[in-house]
């Protein structure tokens, strides 16, 4: 299969209609060739020299390890340009990065959840290419985690910069049609147009939206190193709002949580019990692991690991939300006053809960908290909200795969 990079690298009549224009490049550390030749060195070897190029979330080169450490905008001493920082001292662009080009070409590896930041940079440069009538491209990339949706979906009010819109967790677009999706409902007047992949199918094991096997996985962010990471994502997220680790400063994080006072063995246990279906389509499994950093630095945790890697992950079975939602639930079972909420500032949220920022609403801590809520209500929501995207995404489907 291609890529939207490879596409233009490759189609002559695609590169000449930047001819004579000052081109940008949105990018990051996976924004790679097939032959793993970074887009901004792969344009310039091309003959489109970039005038300028942006970095989001971690930098242009994945500089930056955890959330809220932002990166500099700096000059690029090999291509002579300023690199200019989407995640520094302003989030959107100002109104003098936007006069450094023409057209804009993003290419960015997303992870297909709605809290990955990428989404919001998306949004924002659309919504400056519009107010500046510049034009942008999106070169498109797999959603790796294909087509499955999930999730309750962010409420009014509730927009930041983890929450772009009203997405559930797992959205089952690609950045592409993401782009589809925030120009036509936020009415932007705006020339764009998507360069799409060749021959992506979402439905194709073992990759399931990765094409693994035949394409690198090189890591979008710093903590996102492997397609089974990807896979867990949209549920071991929710633990960035918890006092729980979630394997940050481990070789697996985001694949497995766990802290040094909780019961992993009673904990599956309780899941088992309370809601079996939900732990469907991957293996658990009881470990122990100390982080290097972050959360518990140094304290042995007892903890679960979510396994997706073999032949036992179903793709169209697995719920990662569900699952980590119903574990925060065996949690409050078990260890009723556990402090299970972790209050600090969250990607610029200083007045709100973070788990309540990752879920779009209070909605999920509320379940959790409530000592008479089952896993039958959240279910119940969150099929509500599943049901009304599937129907409305159909319009914005570039590609196949519409089933899950």
């Amino acid at each position: 299969m291609k890529f939207g990079i490879d596409r233009l690298l490759e189609d002559g009549t695609l590169r000449a209609q930047l001819d004579g224009r000052r081109v940008a490049l949105l990018a990051h550390p996976a924004s790679v060739t097939r032959g793993l030749t970074h887009s901004l060195d792969a344009l310039a070897a091309s003959g489109i020299k970039p005038s300028a190029a942006f970095g989001p979330q971690h930098g242009l080169r994945g500089d930056k390890q955890d959330n809220m450490i932002e990166s500099p905008t700096f000059h690029d001493p090999v291509h002579g340009i300023p690199i200019f920082s989407l995640y520094g001292e302003v989030r959107r662009p100002t109104s003098a990065m936007m006069e450094a080009f023409d057209v804009l070409l993003v290419d960015l590896q997303d992870l297909g959840c709605r809290i990955y930041t990428f989404i919001t940079t998306l949004r924002y440069v659309l919504e400056a290419a519009a107010g500046h009538q510049k034009e942008v491209w999106i070169l498109d990339r797999p959603n790796p985690v294909g087509r499955p949706i999930e999730g309750l979906r962010l409420r009014p009010g509730w927009e930041s910069f983890v929450g772009a819109g009203a997405l559930p967790m797992r959205h089952g677009l690609t950045l592409g049609e993401l782009a589809h999706w925030f120009v036509r409902t936020l009415k932007l007047d705006l020339d764009y147009r998507v360069i799409e992949m060749i021959d992506w199918q979402p439905e194709q094991r073992p990759g399931y939206g990765w094409p693994l096997g035949e394409r690198t996985w090189i890591n979008p962010s710093p903590n996102a190193p492997n397609l089974w990471m990807a896979r867990c994502y949209a549920g071991t997220v929710m633990l960035e709002g918890t006092t729980l680790s979630e394997g940050r400063g481990t070789t697996r994080p985001l694949e497995l949580f766990g802290a040094p006072d909780i019961d992993a063995r009673a904990l599956l246990s309780e899941m088992h019990a309370l809601a079996p279906e939900w732990l469907a389509g991957c293996r658990l499994r009881e470990c122990w692991f100390e982080p290097t950093f972050h959360k518990h630095v140094g304290k042995l945790c007892s903890g679960v690991q979510i396994h997706v890697e073999d032949d036992s992950y179903e793709h169209s079975a697995f719920k990662p939300w569900r699952l980590q939602s119903l574990a925060f639930k065996a949690l409050r079972h078990l260890q009723p006053e556990y402090p299970l909420w972790r209050d600090f500032p969250y990607e610029y949220e200083t007045n709100r809960l973070a788990i309540d920022v990752i879920n779009g609403s209070d909605l999920l801590r509320m379940w959790v908290d409530d000592s008479a809520s089952t896993p039958a209500d959240l279910d119940a929501m969150a099929k509500a909200d599943e049901k009304a995207w599937r129907e409305e995404r159909r319009d914005y489907l570039i590609y196949g795969g519409e089933v899950m």
